[in-house]
C-alpha cells in the first residue's frame, strides 16, 4: 500500500507573483506570505525554467548563508525564525517559572516558544518534556508568540525515556511511550546494563535509514524495579518532583499555631474521616441540631479546613513551587506532594489531639436540606478523633469498635442525621448520578502488586462529599458577595456533537433520546435509573460519562453543570490543590481575617493561574492513569493465556477496546484478529461491521477474551477475541462489498481464534 503523503502546513492566500527570476526582496516577500515553500514550488510560481532555475538555487543558497532563510525539513524553506500558523513541535525545555517551551520540529532556526496552558478538552493528554505536539502559534498583543496545543502526538525523539536493550553490536533505547516509535542508538555507554531505564536525546542529524543516534542524559532506574511504573509516569509527563532548599527551609521554619487572631474552636468536637492509609488530613466535620426555635428540625454543620495560607505566603519559595506543581499527584505506591512533608503531613494536617490552624465554615440547614446561612471563621481547632471511612460506616451500621463506640451517640449519629437532611436538598438539586467504578491497587512493601479490587462506595464517602460540596458553595457565594476575584471550579454542559453521538448509541440498544429536549442533569439521571440493573447499565453509565465535558478552573464563572450549581469554588483541600489555597487567601482578604490574604499580584495573574493549575491537573491525571496501566499490566503479566470476561468499551477502525470485569483493565483486540473478512468501523452504530456477512462487534457487548500479551514497561495489554460476533442487523444498511477507505489499511487474515 502506498504511504500516505505527510500533511502540508496551511497556506495563506498569496497573490500571483510577477513572472521571471525574482529579486531578493520579491523572493523574501513570497516566502514570507506563503509561510513555507520549496524550490520547485517557487520556480513554478515565478514560471522559471532552465538557467533561471539554476539562478534561483544560487540566490536561495546566498540567502541561507546570510542567515535570512532557514530550512524546513528536507526541501522546504522559510524566513529564519518564522513560525507557521500550525505545526508539529517538541517540548524541549522548562523555564524558571515552570512553563514548558516548544520548538518547531523541522526548523533548527525556530525560536523557543512558551506553551500556553490550555483548559480545554485537548489538554486531557497533558504534555511533558520530550512530548511531540501539534500546536497552533498565536501572536499576542504584546508581540510575544505563544503555542497552544491542538493534539498530543506522543513522545518525540528530542528526548526519549526508554529501556536499554544491549546486543553484541550496539546499545539501543526503546521508548516506554506506546505512541512513540523512535529508537535511539547510544555509543560510549559500556556501563549501561540491559533493562536500565534511561533518558536519552538525539545527538546528531536525522538518519534516513535505521534508528537515530543519541546521547545518554540520565539513568532513571531499572525496568524490573518494583516502583518503576510511577517513576516512568513522573518522567514521561514532566511531573515536578521534590522541593528546593529554599522551600524546604521555609517549611522547616514554620511554627505551631497560637490563638492569636483566631477564634477558639477547640471545644467543637470536629473529627476527620479519611481513607485508612491517608497521611494528611485537611478537613474535619461536626454537626449538631439547631436550637433556634425558628429552625425546628434544622442542623448546624461545621467544616474546618487546614489553614495552609498561614504557612504558604504569596511570593514565597513554597508558593512558587506549589503553583508550579498545581496539585499533589497520587500513584499506587507513592505521592508527589504539592507541599513539603513538614507541612502536608505535619503542621497543616489536622492530627487528632493536636492544636491546628484552620479556616472553618459554620453552615445552617433547615429541615428540607436548604442552606439558610453560613459564616467563615479563622480558628484554632483540635481534632477529637481520626477515623477511616470503613470505621465510621461500621459504627453507624451497628458494629462500633473501641475507638468509635464512645463517638457514636455524641458525634457520628448527629453527623449522619444532618447528612440525611442535606440529602433532601441534594435530591431536589439532582446533580449527575454517574457511578464511577474505581479500582484499588494494593502494593506490597516490596513494591509488587498484591491485588486489584473494586473500591467500595460507602455512605460515609457520600456524607463527606456532600459536606465538602456545601462548604465549597459557601466559599464561592461569600467571595462573589464581597466582589473579590476568585478561581471557580466550572463545568460546562455537554456539546451538541456529544449529545448527537449519545443519541445514536442509545438508538442501537433501543432507547429513545429526544434531541430537541434540553440536556438537564435530571434527564441524564432518568436514563441512568431506567437502565440500572439491566444488561446495558454499565455501558450506558460509561457513555453518559463520556458525553460530559471536563471540569476545569477559571477566573470566570459559567456554573457547574454536573453538580447543578450556579457557583462553585474549591476550598476544602489546600494541602493538595493550589486552587483551594487561592480561595483561602481570597476569603482572608475579603473577610478581614489577617494580613496574609490574596495579594494584588495574585489577582493580576489569577486567569493565568487558573489555566496553569488546569494544565497541572490534566498532567497529573495522565501520569496517574499511565502508572496505573503499567501496574495492571505487571499484575497480569504472569497470566498470559488466561481467559477473562469483559465488555467492549471502545470501537475504532483498528480494533476493539475491552475492559475486564475482574480487574477493570483495558486492552486492545486488533481488528486484524477478528475474522476472515474486512471489518468497517460504523461510527454511527458504534460498531465494527463485517463487510461480507454484516456480523457486528458493537459498543457495550459482553465478550470473553484471552490475554495474549502484557507489557508492563508500556502498560499495554493485547487480547484475542474468543466470543462470536453478533448477527447482522437486518434493519441496518449493509456495507457495499469492496468499498474500503485506503487510510483504514488492508484486511488481514485472522489469527488462531477459537471456534
Amino acid at each position: 500500500m502506498a504511504r500516505p503523503k505527510a500533511a502540508r502546513p496551511a497556506r495563506r492566500d498569496v497573490e500571483r507573483p510577477p513572472q521571471g527570476l525574482p529579486d531578493r526582496d520579491t523572493l523574501l516577500k513570497f516566502i514570507r506570505d506563503t509561510g513555507e515553500a520549496n524550490r520547485s514550488e517557487i520556480a513554478k510560481a515565478f514560471g522559471l525554467k532552465g538557467a533561471d532555475r539554476r539562478a534561483l538555487r544560487e540566490l536561495m543558497r546566498q540567502l541561507e548563508e546570510d542567515g535570512v532563510l532557514g530550512r524546513r525539513g528536507r526541501r522546504g524553506f522559510s524566513e529564519v525564525g518564522a513560525l507557521p500558523p500550525v505545526g508539529v513541535a517538541d517540548v524541549v525545555e522548562r523555564d524558571p517559572d515552570g512553563d514548558l517551551l516548544v520548538k518547531l520540529t523541522k526548523a533548527e532556526d525556530a525560536p523557543l516558544v512558551r506553551l500556553a496552558p490550555d483548559r480545554r478538552e485537548a489538554v486531557a493528554g497533558a504534555p511533558g518534556l520530550g512530548d511531540r505536539l501539534l500546536v497552533r502559534f498565536e501572536r499576542l498583543e504584546t508581540g510575544e508568540v505563544e503555542a497552544r496545543m491542538i493534539k498530543r502526538l506522543g513522545q518525540s525523539a528530542h528526548r526519549v525515556l526508554g529501556v536499554v536493550r544491549k546486543s553484541r553490536r550496539e546499545v539501543r533505547v526503546e521508548p516506554v511511550d506506546r505512541k512513540s516509535k523512535e529508537t535511539l542508538v547510544l555509543s560510549g555507554v559500556e556501563d549501561l546494563e540491559d533493562g536500565d531505564l534511561v533518558l536519552a536525546q538525539v545527538s546528531g542529524g536525522e538518519s534516513r535509514y535505521g534508528p537515530k543516534r543519541g546521547k545518554l542524559l540520565e539513568v532513571v532506574g531499572r525496568e524490573d524495579q518494583p516502583r518503576a511504573a510511577s517513576l516512568i509516569a513522573i518522567h514521561t509527563h514532566g511531573i515536578p518532583t521534590g522541593f528546593s532548599s529554599e522551600a524546604q527551609a521555609e517549611a522547616e521554619a514554620a511554627e505551631a499555631p497560637t490563638l492569636a487572631g483566631r477564634e477558639d474552636l477547640r471545644d467543637v468536637p470536629l473529627i476527620t474521616i479519611d481513607p485508612a492509609d491517608a497521611r494528611d488530613h485537611d478537613d474535619a466535620v461536626y454537626a449538631e441540631p439547631d436550637k433556634d426555635p425558628k429552625n425546628e428540625g434544622g442542623w448546624i454543620v461545621w467544616v474546618a479546613i487546614a489553614d495552609v495560607a498561614a504557612y504558604v505566603r504569596s511570593g514565597s519559595a513554597l508558593d512558587r513551587e506549589a503553583r508550579e506543581k498545581g496539585n499533589s499527584v497520587y500513584f499506587p505506591d507513592r505521592v508527589e506532594p504539592m507541599l513539603p512533608e513538614r507541612l502536608s503531613a505535619g503542621l497543616c494536617s489536622l492530627r487528632q489531639g493536636e492544636n491546628r490552624a484552620c479556616l472553618a465554615v459554620r453552615m445552617v440547614f433547615d429541615r428540607t436540606g436548604k442552606k439558610r446561612s453560613h459564616r467563615f471563621v479563622r480558628g484554632l481547632m483540635r481534632s477529637a478523633a481520626k477515623l477511616s471511612y470503613e470505621q465510621a460506616q461500621a459504627a453507624i451500621d451497628g458494629w462500633p469498635d473501641d475507638r468509635t463506640a464512645p463517638l457514636l451517640e455524641p458525634i457520628l449519629k448527629p453527623l449522619w442525621a444532618a447528612y440525611r437532611t442535606m440529602l433532601i436538598g441534594r435530591e431536589k438539586r439532582s446533580p449527575l448520578a454517574i457511578e464511577s467504578l474505581e479500582r484499588k491497587i494494593v502494593i506490597s512493601a516490596e513494591g509488587e502488586v498484591e491485588s486489584i479490587t473494586p473500591r467500595v462506595s460507602l455512605e460515609a464517602h457520600r456524607l463527606i462529599e456532600e459536606m465538602m460540596i456545601q462548604a465549597n458553595v459557601c466559599a464561592a457565594e461569600t467571595l462573589e458577595g464581597k466582589k473579590t476575584p476568585l478561581i471557580y471550579r466550572v463545568h460546562d454542559a455537554p456539546s451538541q456533537e456529544k449529545l448527537q453521538s449519545l443519541a445514536e448509541f442509545l438508538g442501537t440498544i433501543g432507547i429513545a433520546w429526544s434531541k430537541g429536549e434540553q440536556p438537564r442533569t435530571e434527564r441524564f439521571n432518568r436514563l441512568l435509573e431506567q437502565t440500572r440493573g439491566g444488561p446495558h447499565a454499565e455501558i450506558v453509565n460509561e457513555v453518559v460519562l463520556r458525553t460530559q465535558m471536563q471540569a476545569h478552573y477559571s477566573s470566570e464563572n459559567i456554573g457547574h453543570y454536573g453538580l447543578n450549581l450556579d457557583r462553585y469554588a474549591h476550598f476544602t483541600s489546600p494541602i493538595r490543590r493550589y486552587a483551594d489555597l487561592i480561595v483561602h487567601r481570597a476569603l482572608i482578604r475579603a473577610l478581614g481575617l489577617g494580613q496574609d490574604g490574596i495579594t494584588d499580584g495574585d489577582i493580576a495573574q489569577i486567569k493565568d493561574t487558573a489555566e496553569r493549575i488546569t494544565y497541572a491537573e490534566r498532567r497529573a491525571m495522565a501520569a496517574e492513569r499511565d502508572a496505573t496501566d503499567r501496574y495492571v499490566a505487571a499484575f497480569l503479566s504472569d497470566r498470559v493465556g488466561a481467559e477473562f470476561q469483559g465488555r467492549i468499551t471502545g470501537v475504532t477502525r483498528f480494533g476493539l477496546f475491552v475492559r475486564l470485569a475482574e480487574t477493570g483493565a483495558d486492552g486492545l483486540v486488533p481488528v486484524s484478529s477478528l475474522g476472515g473478512e474486512y471489518f468497517i468501523h460504523d461510527d454511527r452504530a458504534h460498531a465494527l461491521v463485517g463487510e461480507r456477512t454484516g456480523q457486528r462487534w458493537p459498543l457495550g457487548m459482553s465478550v470473553e477474551v484471552q490475554l495474549r500479551e502484557a507489557t508492563p514497561i508500556t502498560g499495554g495489554l493485547l487480547f484475542e477475541m474468543l466470543s462470536e460476533p453478533m448477527a447482522a442487523d437486518k434493519s441496518a444498511p449493509r456495507p457495499r462489498l469492496g468499498v474500503r477507505r485506503r487510510a483504514e489499511g488492508r484486511p488481514q487474515r485472522r489469527g488462531g481464534r477459537r471456534g
